[in-house]
């Protein structure tokens, strides 16, 4: 790989209106942005993930929680315009990831995050924690099937070819 790809990739994202917000991805997380209105990429991430045939079982209004409990706990300052999380698994992936090695259970269920930033309430920013490769060769291929399933959905919900 050449040292201008990244250089090309990172303008060829940005013409298409997102991009990763980490040139170099932590460990722990991957972190899209795109510019858009919340409500429609939130639509747009409940419609891949059920694309793919799973099931929402929870979803958090985490902006809406820290505003509240700010209040409570004697702070105002603003963090999020909106941010909140969809919550699901898949019994395919989570059963050939356990079945790999049941401590894998740590990473179900599967969460994808989205929020705006209270400065800018016009670039949304969608992203998941990443499952760590652990363990033997299978438990490592099959958390990186997790992973694959994870940034497929926020591309999806992205229209990140």
């Amino acid at each position: 790989m050449t040292r201008a790809f990244p250089i090309i990739l990172s303008l060829s994202l940005a013409a298409c209106g997102f991009m990763p917000v980490h040139a170099d991805d932590p460990d722990h997380m991957k972190l899209y942005s795109k510019r858009g209105n919340y409500e429609d990429v939130k639509l747009d991430i409940e419609i891949a993930i059920t694309n793919k045939g799973l099931v929402i079982d929870h979803t958090s209004h985490i902006g809406a929680m820290l505003e509240r409990t700010g209040k409570d706990l004697g702070t105002t300052k603003p963090i999020y315009d909106n941010a909140g999380s969809m919550q699901f698994c898949s019994a395919v992936v989570s059963r050939r990831t356990m079945e790999a090695d049941p401590t894998n259970i740590v990473f179900c269920p599967y969460i994808i995050v989205y929020y705006t930033l209270h400065d800018d309430p016009k670039t949304v920013y969608v992203g998941y924690r990443r499952p760590l490769p652990v363990g033997s060769a299978a438990s490592k291929k099959s958390l990186a099937d997790v992973e694959g399933l994870l940034d497929g959905i926020v591309k999806e919900a992205l229209n990140i070819e």
